[in-house]
């Protein structure tokens, strides 16, 4: 689940839609839902289009793993951060990902622990 950790960040990360779009379809299933406090949506396009307004509303910005993987069956949590590269994350927070038998990811709920003026 470690692996699963960094293409996931991986993704968050990707700036070029064409790139971002061939990490979603090899990760996620089709009707992948993702779920935090800001957004509800489900499926690759708007999980793309997610991942692009987090970049344009912090420009620059990376996402790194935070801490380790905790995982059983086919369920892990994880945390990251959001911040520019090299420095300390603005942003904290962790995500619970459940993957299908076939290894891709079914659903994600985040959590945001640290969020700037918050």
């Amino acid at each position: 689940m470690s692996d699963l950790r960094e293409r996931y960040l991986a993704c968050w990360n990707a700036a070029d839609a064409d790139t971002r779009r061939g990490l979603l379809h090899e990760l996620f299933a089709e009707d992948a839902a993702y779920v935090d406090p800001l957004v509800e949506i489900a499926g690759l396009d708007a999980l793309g289009a997610t991942i692009a307004a987090v970049q344009q509303q912090f420009p620059g910005f990376v996402f790194t793993p935070v801490g380790a993987v905790d995982a059983h069956h086919d369920v892990a949590r994880f945390g990251w951060g959001l911040g520019p590269g090299g420095s300390e994350p603005v942003v904290v927070g962790f995500d619970v990902v459940t993957t299908g038998s076939d290894g891709r990811i079914r659903s994600v709920v985040g959590f945001l622990d640290r969020v700037p003026g918050a």
